[in-house]
């Protein structure tokens, strides 16, 4: 079988509206796809930057896979919260982009977004916290009725992946 083998880690996030964040991550593949090892989903600490825009979070990303073919290719997918001062975790926005295809170092921009609700919700958001979030989280990387969905752009989150290929050409994958 074909190897995927991805070493990196999520460096942080910058230009969302608000600081003290923290990112739930987790690395979707189709039915092809076999984890061999590493830990496919995780969540970064809290970082609360004092003089600059970025957050640092420096969270590494382990994980090899295998496959018979390139469909359904990996992709990371990314829940951005903010930590309020009564403790509190409310979304800032979700991001999805694939794993590369190319064999070395990359560096990934992932463009997040958050769903927009009714003004009253809006309101309500504004004043009390909280907000919209989507009841199933896989419509962000699955696609489908994604464009129904009122969304407002946010911040975008930073990734640094190592990306190892074997055995493609063996078994006549052409990534």
């Amino acid at each position: 079988m074909a190897e995927l083998y991805a070493i990196g880690q999520i460096i942080g996030a910058d230009r969302f509206p608000r600081s003290t964040l923290f990112c739930k991550w987790s690395i979707f593949a189709g039915s092809g796809w076999k984890l061999i090892e590493g830990h496919k989903e995780g969540q970064t600490q809290i970082d609360n930057p004092d003089f600059e825009n970025f957050t640092y979070w420096c969270h590494p990303v382990d994980v090899h896979y295998a496959t018979k073919g390139i469909q359904g290719w990996p992709k990371l997918h990314f829940q951005v919260y903010h930590y309020d001062e009564h403790g509190r975790s409310e979304l800032c926005g979700y991001g999805v982009c694939h794993l590369p295809t190319s064999p070395g170092t990359h560096r990934l921009e992932c463009c997040t977004w958050r769903p927009i609700g009714t003004y009253k919700e809006e309101f309500q958001q504004y004043f009390l916290g909280g907000g919209v979030q989507l009841q199933d989280p896989e419509l962000v990387y699955s696609g489908c009725n994604r464009y129904k969905l009122h969304t407002q752009t946010m911040g975008t989150v930073h990734v640094e992946m190592s990306i190892i290929l074997r055995n493609f050409e063996k078994f006549g994958i052409e990534s």
